[in-house]
């Protein structure tokens, strides 16, 4: 499961960069959003295809940091593409709430690493 959700995560950033490249037509602005938004996702679903290998070669315990960091991905990199695409700019309110999940999750993923020894 946690690999297949890594996966398709790393499709979806390809998809959304791709078309951030190609098809969207916004402001500077809205295209620093889509920017700042697919380098997180992109980012985060590495850690995540990382975080499922892990589980597979040492039984490492990924369910909590994974669970924050695809939550991180909704949240941050989510609002900033809504925004990129015209939702209102009271979105960004929650985008910090998701630059949380994503700290909270790989600082748990330390705290697990350091309590393995690894």
């Amino acid at each position: 499961m946690w690999l297949g959700i890594a996966t398709f995560n790393l499709a979806c950033v390809v998809m959304l960069g791709a078309f951030g490249a190609h098809g969207l037509h916004g402001s500077l602005e809205q295209m620093a959003w889509w920017h700042t938004a697919t380098d997180y996702f992109f980012y985060h679903a590495l850690g995540l295809f990382g975080l499922a290998i892990l589980v597979r070669i040492d039984d490492f315990p990924i369910k909590l940091p994974f669970i924050l960091l695809q939550m991180g991905i909704l949240i941050f990199c989510g609002s900033l593409y809504l925004m990129a695409l015209g939702a209102p700019h009271i979105l960004g309110a929650i985008t910090p709430i998701g630059g949380l999940l994503f700290i909270l999750g790989w600082l748990i993923t330390a705290y697990y690493a350091i309590k393995k020894g690894a």
